[in-house]
């Protein structure tokens, strides 16, 4: 099994990939004269501008769900895993994969707000929906929501659940199976509430959660004030090999750098923009650039709280893959979270106790390294803050995971078939969530990595096919903003066919 996911994840994350896809972020933040610039300031003034109805959700709410699925796992572990893997370098890929993200973020969410649909008295839409419409091929609907179900049900949830389940022991010494039967109990009472459940968790949990983390990496960065400066520039210099010890690493950081940044905020994925498609707005420009924000949050603002705090205290080492060996060795304290001795040579490792765990998993269950780092400069505290700040993101996203898939299979099926497949599908997230607390964190990663592979492969060829109407939409918002207009939609007038939902809503607005 193993053997068969690592292979398909050198498939999929090859260099050609790695590279390309920065190349694409850096072509849509280019046709779109980069808007995560340009409209930095509406980002946030739209977010709290939308107001919920009987069918759709906010703004805040849509951008909370996409928040409660960017903001998880890869912030806390998956930022440290970029370190301990890439080098402090993969923290600048990660910046970078971010910024010229949010144009990516922008151009698949506006493009399923164009697309969405009414279904079931809510709105229903995400890259299923407009790559059957932009393309008018509906093969190519099926096979992204049959890719989305099978990733978000099956291969990624394991993910959160892991790294919680890992979190949780290291700081309470809670067994994993109990960590699981809590996370099933929680998540089964929210989602059977359906979209709206999930968006009114989300839009409590997740800015409470970030805000306390953030002010905690605030408070750490404040100890060690007078370090920002080498440490930034530690960041910069090992990001292109300047430093002799990281040269060897610079393909390393960079992989691993867009890898864990496009698992953090998503951006590409698609997953952000099925709740981006239930928003009640006036025009689909406005929920693009509100998603655009939501990357901003991710990356430069968690994951930058992460890498700071790591890198701060020292609580890294670095792994060069290829050469098999340590290139940076800090202090070992990190390790004292598991009864682990680590001596001698990679892969020649001394246990002590009952774990069995190599220096490798260590870093990738890199929670461990934010766990010590917080640890280093409040002791007593980090374990617990951390393992608590984990549950709430990873618990978060796994309820984003279930609102993705509900989604897919309401675009495969309909009529009874599609309330017997929702069913099946929650009873489905609740199995793997559970699996995952008990699973090596190596297999949950590497799962989770094709899932997450097949996903962004799927959707990046198809925006890149059908992005023409989000470029369409961006020019009509701005145009009508500079005309002192509150921007609404009207498809027919600029030649977008198939968005048959906005053509209906604008003739019962007229009719009203």
């Amino acid at each position: 099994m193993e053997v068969i996911v690592e292979k398909l994840n050198g498939i999929l994350w090859g260099p050609w990939f790695i590279y390309g896809i920065l190349l694409i972020g850096l072509f849509f933040s280019v046709i779109t004269k980069f808007l995560q610039v340009r409209h930095i300031k509406d980002m946030f003034v739209l977010m709290f501008k939308g107001e919920k109805s009987e069918k759709g959700i906010s703004s805040f709410q849509a951008m909370s769900i996409a928040l409660s699925g960017r903001v998880g796992t890869g912030n806390i572990a998956g930022t440290a895993t970029a370190i301990g893997m890439g080098g402090p370098g993969a923290v600048f890929w990660m910046w970078a994969i971010a910024f010229i993200g949010a144009a990516t973020a922008y151009v698949e969410s506006t493009l399923a707000q164009i697309y969405k649909e009414e279904k079931d008295t809510e709105y229903r839409g995400g890259p299923a929906f407009y790559l059957e419409k932009g393309t008018g091929q509906k093969w190519f609907g099926v096979l992204f929501a049959v890719v989305a179900v099978i990733a978000m049900l099956i291969l990624m949830p394991g993910v959160q659940s892991n790294a919680i389940s890992v979190a949780v022991e290291n700081a309470f010494g809670l067994a994993p199976w109990i960590t699981g039967v809590i996370i099933v109990v929680l998540l089964g009472a929210i989602i059977i509430g359906g979209v709206k459940s999930i968006a009114n968790a989300a839009q409590v949990i997740v800015p409470f959660m970030a805000a306390a983390y953030i002010i905690m990496a605030f408070i750490i960065i404040a100890m060690n004030i007078a370090e920002i400066p080498s440490v930034i520039a530690l960041i910069f210099s090992s990001a292109f090999g300047a430093q002799e010890i990281f040269g060897g690493i610079i393909g390393s950081a960079i992989a691993w750098g867009v890898k864990r940044g496009i698992y953090s905020n998503e951006a590409g994925q698609g997953t952000g923009a099925h709740p981006a498609a239930a928003a009640e707005v006036s025009h689909p420009a406005k929920q693009g650039i509100v998603q655009a924000a939501s990357v901003y949050i991710d990356t430069l603002l968690i994951c930058s709280a992460t890498a700071f705090m790591i890198l701060f205290t020292g609580m890294y080492n670095v792994h060069d893959e290829k050469a098999d060996k340590i290139v940076v060795e800090h202090d070992a304290k990190e390790y004292e979270i598991y009864p682990t001795i680590f001596t001698g040579e990679f892969g020649k490792d001394e246990y002590s106790g009952d774990a069995q765990i190599s220096f490798a998993q260590s870093i990738k269950e890199g929670a461990a390294y934010t766990q010590s780092a917080v640890d280093d400069a409040l002791p007593g505290f980090g374990g617990p803050f951390v393992a608590v700040a984990l549950f709430f993101f990873a618990f978060t996203t796994i309820m984003a995971y279930y609102y993705i898939a509900e989604t897919n299979v309401a675009y495969l099926l309909s009529g009874s078939a599609e309330k017997i497949g929702i069913w099946l599908a929650k009873i489905a997230i609740l199995v793997a969530a559970f699996y995952g607390t008990i699973r090596t964190s190596d297999l949950a990663w590497a799962m989770g990595d094709v899932g997450l592979g097949l996903m962004v492969w799927t959707n990046v060829i198809g925006i890149l096919i059908v992005m023409k109407p989000a470029i369409v939409a961006l020019k009509d918002y701005e145009k009508q903003k500079k005309e002192g207009k509150d921007p609404v939609f009207d498809p027919r007038k600029l030649g977008i066919k198939g968005a048959d939902f906005w053509v209906d809503y604008n003739e019962k607005r007229k009719n009203k």
